[in-house]
């Protein structure tokens, strides 16, 4: 009986505090701007971030990796003065326990280019650390190494534009399933344009678009979810028949591990 207590223990301590476990469950149609996705379920993919500008407006979304770490897409170009919003699900709404953190540092991968849009990835480090529950709690991180472009279908979740011709984007947090391409399928789409620090996923129906970038690209990994990619670039038009380009995180990983450990 104690074993067994002690169990439940470990996994109640592992939902709230471990990575990649959420409290509360999403539910995905098909799996289950996202374009042509569903709502999610509230507080089902509380490593979400919503970054937001001195006036509140959402410009970019992020992923928490620990209580003191984000990561965003270096293309968001990440001030000082923003916030990092985290635990929220409806931004039209007041009385979500959300908690506005401001940013210490800010930290882009010194191999950043914005004409290839290779190594499109910043690191935030928070000014004070995330209160972790249920609704706000660090994703995994994908290893080197590590296959996920073999077609497993995995999730992207944003508030960004439902439409490219949207003048606004939506209140609530919006996700779909997409399956993820190898990069010499995506090719067949984008080029020489995709290189060896992109994932290709999507063209099934669906789309990331305009306010997506820097949110997660998430598959699950032995029942935990893991964040494999970063919403970098797609068409401009958000189209659901071309994928979207993702920054690939077994690549970026060893740069992450790196500034995480010296600050």
């Amino acid at each position: 009986m104690a074993f067994f207590l002690l169990l439940s223990c470990l996994a109640l301590a592992r939902a709230v505090y471990g990575c990649g476990i959420p409290t509360i469950q999403p539910v995905v149609t098909g799996y289950a701007r996202i374009v042509n996705g569903e709502e999610a379920v509230p507080g089902s993919w509380p490593w979400q971030v919503s970054l937001q500008d001195t006036t509140g407006w959402h410009y970019c979304g992020g992923s928490l990796i620990s209580r003191d770490w984000v990561v965003t897409a270096a293309h968001c170009s990440v001030a000082l003065t923003d916030r990092v919003v985290l635990g929220e699900h409806d931004r039209s709404s007041s009385a979500e326990p959300i908690q506005n953190l401001a940013v210490a540092k800010v930290f882009t991968h010194p191999n950043w280019n914005p004409n290839t849009i290779n190594n499109d990835v910043s690191l935030i480090k928070l000014a004070t650390p995330a209160v972790l529950g249920s609704t706000v709690s660090p994703v995994c991180l994908a290893s080197p190494g590590q296959v996920y472009d073999d077609g497993r279908i995995c999730v992207t979740s944003g508030w960004g534009k439902t439409r490219s011709s949207a003048l606004t984007t939506p209140s609530k947090l919006q996700q779909t399933a997409l399956p993820v391409l190898s990069n010499e399928q995506c090719k067949t789409y984008w080029g020489s344009n995709i290189s060896d620090v992109m994932v290709c996923a999507g063209a099934a129906g669906s789309s990331s678009c305009m306010g997506d970038s820097g949110g997660p690209l998430v598959c699950q990994n032995n029942g935990a979810w893991t964040l494999i990619g970063i919403v970098s670039w797609g068409s401009s038009r958000c189209s659901t028949s071309s994928p979207g380009v993702y920054a690939r995180v077994t690549e970026l990983r060893s740069w992450v591990d790196q500034i995480v450990a010296s600050n």
